[in-house]
């Protein structure tokens, strides 16, 4: 945005009636709580949604995985844990998308004559980063156990039934009992999709081709970790035994008991590390999956650097470099841009805001993680009964309620963080452009003759 076009903006008033203190770090549980009252409704609703269709994708696939062509059936139910994925994902990116309108950046925006973004558009621009958070992360195997606990549930003495037939059971195996030709074929087919829609979405064709290349690298990946899930598993011993590996783990060994302090820094790392990946790892990814909802996010390098001095060191080369070169390398560094070019320029927005700001978030999210566990306990304890199994009836409602009060005001906060990030960077943009604009003026181009 140009000073100009920031300094318009600051002058709506849209943007003068704010408080002052509103823009404060600190201000930002109050500013979250204003969301969620001003959203409450459209949030339940996508929520309530989401989970629905979730329940029921996993429901059907866990009915599924049994039975005749048992081979084909399992490709239907991987592709059924695809879609769940993908309901996470419309899900996650439909509560942030109808909360722009409680944003004053989004008000801001409008204010200066900017279009409205279909949801679509959001989804296909995400896509792709929040399935690599969903895949690295782990919410993946928080799907994988709720369908083994689904499938199990719904014939809790089929194991024991195979087992006094003498056959092996399939319960709770529909995510792993594929076979590794089957496996590479769908990896395959997977690999093809992904691959063409992925070329679409970066030429900026198909409304759809974010989101079905999304769903097909999902798919790649799933299929993919069968099939080597399926090779490690009868090879574990193989691989356990290479001289490779061996001589690793012994390196290891030796250096832990020679290394001073090696020991104890490898320790400390293990025991702190999980609580840094929850306490700010999490969070900044999920800060990061808004800011690009809300369209704080860069198309290039040379978006990603302006500002920067990595610009002006950037010039001269640019010039220098063979047409030719600069397109090779485009085309063998593209897939790489179009991932982590968004994310990094997003975070960078981040931190504009301030490290007060993203500090106060992390300690909102986490707090607001842990009240969502007690307050899980606290419903199981008034719900005790002393009745046996009587948790089973219960344990859904009570999930679903704590997951819903987490997941919304989680929503809300890093919508709040976003805005106060996004406009705390305009004003400041605006207040450099009026001072420079000031001086401008104050200058004369011609100095007065001496008399």
């Amino acid at each position: 945005m140009s000073g100009t076009s920031a300094h318009a903006v600051a002058d709506q008033p849209a943007v003068r009636r704010r408080p002052a203190w509103l823009l404060s770090p600190y201000a930002l549980p109050l500013h979250a709580l204003r969301i969620a009252g001003a959203c409450a409704l459209p949030l339940i609703i996508w929520f309530s949604l989401g989970r629905v269709i979730r329940w029921g994708l996993l429901l059907l696939a866990a009915t599924i995985s049994h039975g005749e062509w048992y081979q084909a059936r399992l490709v239907v139910v991987m592709f059924l844990f695809t879609l769940v994925v993908m309901a996470s994902l419309v899900t996650t990116i439909g509560m942030l998308y109808i909360l722009r309108g409680a944003l004053m950046e989004t008000q801001a925006r409008r204010a200066a004559g900017e279009a409205h973004e279909s949801l679509l558009n959001a989804l296909n621009r995400t896509a792709l980063v929040f399935c690599g958070i969903y895949l690295t992360w782990g919410f993946l195997a928080e799907d994988a156990r709720d369908f083994m606990n689904i499938d199990l549930l719904r014939q809790p003495d089929r194991i024991f039934i195979d087992a006094f037939a003498g056959e092996e059971s399939t319960v709770m195996r529909g995510l792993i009992g594929l076979d590794l030709i089957v496996s590479a074929v769908t990896m395959a087919v997977a690999w093809v999709v992904k691959t063409l829609f992925a070329r679409r979405h970066e030429a900026g064709r198909g409304r759809f081709s974010g989101v079905i290349a999304t769903c097909g690298e999902l798919a790649f990946v799933l299929y993919g970790l069968n099939a080597v899930t399926t090779v490690l598993g009868a090879r574990s011993d193989w691989v356990g035994s290479r001289v490779v590996i061996v001589a690793w783990q012994e390196w290891m060994e030796k250096a832990r008991e020679s290394i001073p302090g090696w020991k104890s820094v490898t320790d400390f790392i293990g025991e702190v590390w999980p609580y840094v990946v929850d306490a700010l790892v999490l969070p900044l990814t999920w800060l990061t999956v808004g800011i690009l909802v809300y369209g704080a996010y860069a198309e290039d390098t040379r978006t990603t650097i302006r500002g920067t001095p990595l610009e002006r060191a950037a010039a001269p080369l640019e010039r220098r470099t063979h047409a030719l070169t600069r397109r090779a390398l485009d085309r063998l560094t593209e897939g790489w841009t179009s991932r982590w070019i968004p994310l990094l320029h997003s975070l960078r927005l981040t931190m504009r805001g301030g490290a007060p700001l993203f500090g106060m978030f992390a300690l909102c999210y986490v707090g607001l993680h842990i009240g969502g566990i007690y307050l899980e306990r606290a419903g199981r304890y008034l719900l005790d009964t002393g009745e046996p199994y009587f948790w089973i009836f219960t344990s859904v409602p009570i999930e679903f309620v704590s997951e819903l009060i987490v997941t919304t005001l989680s929503m809300c906060l890093i919508a709040a963080t976003f805005d106060l990030a996004a406009t705390r960077d305009r004003l400041a943009r605006a207040q450099v452009s009026a001072g420079s604009a000031a001086r401008d003026r104050s200058s004369p181009e011609t100095s007065p003759l001496p008399s």
